[in-house]
């Protein structure tokens, strides 16, 4: 049950715990939860969260956790919608709520379901998510890391990252090939921090500045600007990830400039 979508199950209850507790250190007025799976995690977060969406796409699981969950579901304290989460509308289920969002995200859509959160702009409280040990890696990375990139700007733009805990493989059933981490992010003023008052323009920058890795600003940014005016910088002889934010949002204003 619950295979054909790639589905990793946490068995640990210590873990799940810890988990629920992070999303919830006190009571949301609404939590949703990505992908519940089995329900393993979706059971500590009903004792915590007074009411709790839950969006699964496989219908056999629907059908068994409408089973496993009738009580709170006709307590209405637990929603459960069959739904694709790249297709659900967030927003309209968040309704006026700042919901809470948890979830063992599958390794394969980790980063277009953090863009669909982020969509939310900052009508979002908190996310706590179970993922992949080197995407969380990489959504907490700083410049100068190996594993940063414009995954990490573009995390970290949106929200505050933190890895709360890192999870053996061997805490799955079935066991996967590699080991998960749990994340935090909690949503960020962009414009405060960094004085980035366009943040999709400031992302489509950033995303160009990390598309050859390797490659110099200067060489990666050229076609936008021209060679000269990049000769012209200090910042053009550098590569994207020996930049932070700031760093890469003022040289984003400079060469915006007039």
């Amino acid at each position: 049950m619950g295979r054909r979508f790639g589905q990793h199950f946490l068995a640990r209850k210590s873990i799940l715990d810890q988990i629920a507790s992070a999303a919830c250190p006190e009571p949301p007025s609404l939590l949703i939860e990505i992908g519940p799976g089995k329900g393993a995690l979706t059971e500590p977060l009903l004792s915590l969260a007074p009411r709790v969406i839950a969006i699964e796409v496989d219908p056999i699981l629907v059908q068994y956790l409408r089973q496993k969950f009738r009580e709170p579901i006709e307590k209405n304290q637990l929603t459960l919608i069959e739904d694709d989460i790249l297709r659900s509308d967030l927003a309209g289920l968040s309704g006026e709520s700042r919901p809470v969002i948890a979830g063992n995200l599958p390794y394969y859509i980790t980063s277009p379901i953090l863009e669909r959160v982020f969509s939310l702009d900052r009508r979002w409280q908190r996310a706590v998510f179970l993922v992949q040990a080197e995407v969380g890696a990489r959504l907490v990375a700083q410049p100068g890391s190996k594993v940063y990139g414009y995954l990490s700007v573009l995390t970290q733009v949106h929200a505050r990252a933190d890895l709360l805990l890192e999870v053996s493989r061997t805490a799955f059933r079935p066991i996967p090939k590699v080991d998960s981490a749990v994340v935090r992010l909690e949503p960020r003023d962009a414009a405060a921090d960094w004085g980035i008052e366009d943040r999709n323009a400031f992302l489509r920058f950033a995303s160009v500045c990390f598309r050859h890795k390797r490659k110099t600003l200067r060489n990666n940014l050229s076609e936008l600007y021209g060679k000269d005016r990049l000769d012209s910088l200090p910042e053009g002889r550098l590569r994207a990830e020996q930049m932070g934010i700031a760093e890469l949002a003022a040289l984003h204003r400079k060469l915006e400039a007039a």
